[in-house]
């Protein structure tokens, strides 16, 4: 087994986690570079007013999430220098997490089996994908798919949040009286900057080294919802081009106007990707459910056997 990928290694690290228990082959997993908690996670996160929030683009990235009447956007801004936020919402525990490798944004209830965990940064990748752990076992969780990987949690999944990826001006559009997080220590990053500059147009991704879909770019956007217990990805290209997409009972739509957080340097020059709904209908009205704006690699690497639609 190669020394990046031994638990011997990890251990000598400072790792406490059960590697006797696992999902995955150990060589999958790669160092992202930074060690554990070198990209740190905000544990007490700080939000201001939206009618206060003057830095942010109106175009700029949020994760927008609603639990029980509070809502809170986080600015892609800040999460792609933390990548999670451990917060308290409509008095849910959750995780915000966002991905920049992937471009995954995906919220998560802290809650499982009675405990209430906290997330950090690992520093380690599977499938270029952020594995994120939790402070009280140590084990390895996959961001993507909120399954424990290695560790005593091995094999559980956390419960996901609908959330949208939307624009300031959406969101501010949607939830007027609705909060907004900011850097509890502005000096410490250089918040508006994206440091993974023009990513999202290379030819290849970063720290991969698994099979690229075939028919699409692996850097292509494609938007992943779940119908009836399948995952399916449709590429971003031909929702913008027909605006609405439905698969079974769910709707995708497409508008214009939010910025690419992986294109220039400053995120509030990137260019227009657009905003994404996912909506199951029913006859009761039309709820949003969770989806995820992806790149076509990753899907492909979590589901190899899945078609892209109209790739």
């Amino acid at each position: 087994m190669p020394a990046a990928a031994s638990p011997e290694r990890w251990r000598a690290e400072g790792w406490q986690t059960d590697f006797s228990k696992s999902a995955i082959d150990f060589k999958e997993i790669l160092s992202g570079g930074p060690p554990r908690d070198g990209i740190p996670s905000i544990d007490k996160p700080k939000f201001i007013d939206i009618q206060q929030e003057t830095s942010l683009g109106e175009m700029e990235p949020v994760i927008a999430l609603e639990i029980d009447g509070d809502a809170r956007a986080y600015p892609l801004r800040v999460l792609i220098w933390h990548e999670i936020a451990n917060d308290v919402v409509g008095g849910v525990p959750v995780a915000v997490t966002y991905c920049p490798l992937c471009n995954s944004a995906v919220v998560f209830e802290r809650n499982l089996g009675g405990e209430t965990l906290e997330f950090g940064v690992s520093g380690k990748l599977r499938n270029s994908d952020l594995v994120m752990y939790d402070r009280t076992t140590q084990s390895w969780w996959q961001q993507f798919t909120g399954e424990a990987i290695a560790g005593s949690y091995t094999g559980q999944e956390l419960k996901t949040r609908p959330a949208r990826l939307e624009s300031f001006s959406n969101f501010k559009a949607r939830h007027p009286e609705g909060r907004v997080l900011v850097p509890n220590d502005p000096s410490s990053r250089d918040y508006g900057r994206n440091p993974y500059l023009q990513y999202d147009t290379a030819q290849v991704p970063f720290l991969y080294r698994g099979a690229l879909p075939q028919g699409i770019s692996p850097m292509a956007r494609v938007v992943v919802v779940e119908v009836k217990g399948e995952p399916h990805a449709v590429p971003l290209e031909n929702l913008r081009k027909k605006t609405k997409i439905s698969i079974g009972d769910v709707e995708l739509g497409w508008s214009a106007g939010q910025n690419s957080a992986l294109d220039a340097g400053a995120i509030a020059k990137g260019r227009d990707v657009g905003n994404v709904t996912a909506q199951r209908k029913s006859p009761d009205g039309a709820t949003d459910i969770r989806y995820d704006v992806t790149f076509a690699f990753v899907f492909h690497a979590f589901h190899p056997d899945r078609p892209i639609h109209g790739s």
